[in-house]
């Protein structure tokens, strides 16, 4: 069972009104581990109307700096399964504005962002947003290689949920969400600006997030979709369903991750983002290799069975 251990910030939650220069949002950042990408993510969080970190007890100084920005900090204790992370803070936080923004630790949210937002929600016809990632990897905007993408991080109380598409999980596959995607149940639209992915940690911290999705992958393209049919497999679909269509298909051609790796440093033009495009591209390229070889493993382990060496 998910429990909260701790609720630090200046006052208490509640339903009150904040003064009018707040955005009037409630802003859900999951970390672990973050003090090198979480100052400049709550630097310019510091006008939304509340904020809260949800932690992984980090072994650094991420709840220090959390709360000199004014932040609520939150421990989060996964004990495998469903709900992982920012579904269980959205489930269980006293959330105290109408719409909620999803921003992780290396996610810079810009004033022309924040402006257009304050914009958005007033629109009562629509219940989420999606909002395009502008990647900078190794100090370098990434233009091309296919490395942009949407995500709906915008949306009403109550209106959004994560799909899930795999519910027999644990702390090997991470304690946030990977993969899976914000759902709602009413319109959704685009918003025009980006928000800024910046990753200032180091590629081993970047390899050692990336082996716990690859192991999460493995689990979802060896058993299937598990309780989740709303965003399925679909090239005429949103990006998240043609991305899962291509996948899909990709997974099952001998040689995938060197096909990937052509698609996006030669197709989608990769080449041209310099060393970092490169850098990026192969690492693509190389989970698809790590996923794949894990699905190989799975399936060896099922085929010995439980007494098997």
């Amino acid at each position: 069972m998910h429990k909260i251990e701790e609720i630090a910030g200046t006052g208490s939650v509640t339903q009150t009104a904040t003064p009018s220069a707040k955005l009037p949002v409630s802003v859900i950042v999951a970390v672990r581990n973050e003090e090198k990408n979480l100052p400049q993510c709550l630097a310019v969080l510091r006008d939304v109307g509340e904020v809260y970190v949800i932690d992984s007890q980090s072994t650094d100084a991420t709840p220090e700096i959390a709360r000199t920005f004014g932040a609520k900090v939150v421990q989060f204790h996964y004990q495998g399964g469903w709900p992982k992370k920012r579904q269980w803070a959205m489930d269980n936080l006293p959330l105290a504005f109408d719409w909620v923004l999803l921003v992780d630790a290396d996610e810079v949210l810009t004033p022309e962002l924040a402006e257009e937002i304050r914009r958005a929600i007033q629109t009562q016809s629509t219940d989420g947003y999606y909002i395009s990632l502008r990647m900078h990897f190794l100090g370098r905007v990434l233009r091309h290689g296919d490395a942009s993408f949407w995500k709906l991080a915008l949306f009403r109380r109550g209106k959004g949920r994560y799909e899930c598409r795999l519910r027999d999980q644990d702390s090997s596959m991470a304690d946030m969400e990977v993969h899976e995607h914000v759902v709602v149940d009413g319109p959704a639209l685009r918003l025009k600006n980006p928000l800024i992915h910046h990753n200032v940690e180091s590629l081993s911290r970047y390899i050692e997030k990336h082996d716990e999705y690859s192991n999460w992958e493995a689990r979802v393209l060896l058993q299937g979709e598990q309780g989740s049919t709303e965003l399925p497999p679909s090239f005429f679909g949103t990006q998240a369903q043609r991305r899962r269509w291509l996948k899909k298909k990709l997974y099952a051609l001998p040689g995938s991750p060197l096909l990937l790796f052509f698609y996006r440093y030669f197709l989608c033009l990769g080449f041209m983002d310099g060393i970092p495009g490169l850098i990026y591209c192969g690492f693509q390229a190389v989970q698809m290799f790590h996923t794949k070889a894990k699905i190989y493993e799975l399936k060896a382990r099922l085929h010995d069975g439980p007494g098997g060496n």
